[in-house]
């Protein structure tokens, strides 16, 4: 395990806005505040309304968006302190969000009185009516009443995916009584909901433990392991139970329990980063799971993940710094920020790291790959080729899963000029994963590209667009396959369907004005030339396409040297 952190953490860690805000303008700060928000960059939007503020205290429109920017931020106690002056105008006396804030302010300093009256008054649709109904139950629970917080979670109706979270919630309440019977016939109900859901597994399994049931707890987190393979939460629960130990309860205050439901409800509506507002539910979700709990790792691997979502590779790099230095989560968050420095161009910081957690544990083949995909992505071929290689050593029996590292290490060695080297990992890759759609493409490609295999070739990439008849990478093979081959005509009808598909692809638009020039069709090539320069190609091929526009194109056929080799090679799980 490496450090809680390291001195490049703790360096992006300062989460100050772009510049400090105006002291001249109350407009100009309000302008650059919702500027700031629309980007979603909360630092900036919280330190803009808050200067506004200062020129107009009272306004309620400016004290509700600072409420939420600095919510989004993650500075809990400020919030209170915005969502306090908000409840004193009578038009937000009632906003349902400023008093789940409070309510969980509440929560956190033991004021558990004080906690359900203001959560009876959060409640206001389905997200609402849930999240606010489990932390008044938590809030009960922590008075010493468990009781009559698992009536508060019975008495909730609602749609159907509320009942895994009043099960889950229930069993914790009264796991933390010591109410073992009742606990247990919660957790096997949200069990039998869902068995796939991480946190009711850790839960059923967990009591199972405790509950001299010790080869049941096994074939729950085997189980469990066999579809999601190697969770760490997961693997360090078998590794205990195997050695005889029992497992904790997962839940251990009332603020850890609120803290669960925050970030439960929070990471799921985080996920659906297509739907804003849901997002930015979830983001405050989870700003709020760790107010309670700062330490919690899931919520941080959440968090950081949605800033990963939002492209703020910065941000994320920060959230995945929290994460214990002891927790089982710690080495997932050291290979993901590794991947968000190299996504910042820091891509020595980032192979350094790779390279301590791969020396401290050599059969750590998830750093491997990282490892491998920054290389790859880099055009380190050889390199990339090599590192591979190490994490195809560790697997001593592939089967379909490990299809994609003899696909990704056949494209190093191809891109290496070690074709017979590639061809074996490609056909080990269709032999792992028959019909996978991308290897097809790849070696179908390759072949026609060498004017080897030519009809074996067509039929890979035929299938291969027969799957994914929308990819305009694939669809684009199939077209410069023909383009290849001699067929023109063919060639235009499927590089006019891959244009349409991916307009913006430099490449794909420079296959296309080749395959006009052949059919005579010049000023449409030059045409599409020209848009394939515009949209900054590779150097090399930006040389080529010049060229093509000063002179058009020689008469001679094209060369595998010319070819560009597939697209969606890079485009997968890399």
């Amino acid at each position: 395990m490496v450090a809680a952190q390291t001195s490049t953490a703790v360096a992006v860690s300062q989460r100050e806005p772009v510049r400090g805000p105006s002291r001249n303008s109350l407009s100009g700060d309000y302008l650059a505040a919702r500027a700031a928000s629309v980007g979603r960059d909360s630092a900036s939007a919280s330190a803009y309304y808050r200067a506004a503020l200062r020129g107009d205290p009272k306004n309620p429109d400016l004290l509700e968006s600072a409420f939420y920017a600095v919510l989004a931020d993650g500075d809990i106690d400020e919030a209170v302190k915005i969502g306090d002056r908000l409840l004193q105008s009578d038009r937000n006396a009632r906003n349902p969000n400023v008093r789940l804030v409070l309510g969980v302010r509440s929560l956190k300093q033991k004021q558990y009185g004080q906690a359900r009256t203001q959560l009876t008054q959060a409640a206001r649709g389905p997200v609402s009516d849930l999240i606010a109904t489990l932390l008044a139950a938590w809030a009960q629970q922590g008075a010493g009443d468990t009781k009559s917080a698992v009536d508060t979670i019975d008495r909730l109706s609602g749609p159907d995916w509320y009942g895994i979270f009043k099960d889950l919630h229930a069993g914790l309440a009264y796991d933390l009584a010591g109410n073992k019977k009742e606990a247990g016939k919660r957790f096997e109900r949200a069990y039998k909901l869902d068995s796939s859901a991480l946190r009711v597994v850790q839960a059923w399994g967990g009591w199972l433990s405790r509950n001299g049931q010790r080869d049941e707890a096994l074939k729950v987190f085997q189980t469990f392991d066999a579809s999601l393979p190697r969770h760490p939460l997961i693997r360090g629960a078998i590794a205990s139970l195997e050695k005889g130990e029992q497992l904790p309860r997962m839940i251990d205050t009332p603020q850890a329990g609120a803290a669960e439901a925050l970030y439960g409800l929070g990471a799921a509506l985080a996920r659906r980063e297509e739907e804003l507002s849901l997002a930015n539910r979830g983001l405050a979700y989870l700003q709020l799971s760790l107010y309670l709990e700062p330490d919690h790792a899931l919520a941080l691997l959440s968090l950081a993940d949605l800033y990963e979502a939002m492209k703020k590779p910065e941000l994320a790099i920060s959230v995945y710094s929290r994460v214990p230095a002891d927790s089982p989560l710690r080495r997932n968050a050291d290979i993901q920020m590794s991947l968000n420095l190299d996504s910042l161009e820091r891509t020595d910081e980032a192979r350094a790291q790779l390279g301590k957690l791969i020396t401290a544990h050599g059969d750590d083949i998830e750093a491997i790959l990282a490892l491998g995909n920054i290389l790859r992505d880099r055009k380190k071929y050889a390199e990339c080729a090599d590192v591979y290689g190490k994490a195809i050593d560790l697997v001593k029996n592939p089967s379909r899963p490990n299809w994609m590292i003899f696909y990704f290490r056949g494209i190093c060695y191809e891109r290496s000029k070690q074709w017979a080297k590639a061809e074996a990992d490609l056909k080990k890759a269709l032999e792992l994963y028959p019909d996978q759609p991308h290897v097809l493409n790849y070696l179908g490609y390759s072949w026609i590209d060498q004017h080897v295999n030519l009809d074996d070739g067509m039929r890979l990439i035929r299938k291969a667009v027969d799957q994914r008849p929308d990819d305009g990478y694939i669809v684009d093979s199939l077209g410069w396959a023909y383009y290849r081959i001699g067929n023109y005509d063919e060639a235009i009808k499927h590089l006019e369907r891959a244009v349409e598909l991916k307009p913006m692809d430099p490449t794909i638009n420079d296959h296309l004005g080749d395959a006009y020039w052949k059919v005579g069709r010049q000023l449409e090539a030059k045409f599409q030339w020209t848009h394939a320069r515009d949209l900054k190609p590779e150097p090399d091929d930006l040389g080529k396409i010049e060229q093509k526009l000063k002179t058009g194109m020689a008469e001679e056929p094209s060369t595998a040297a010319d070819a560009e080799k597939p697209k969606p090679a890079d485009n997968n799980g890399g």
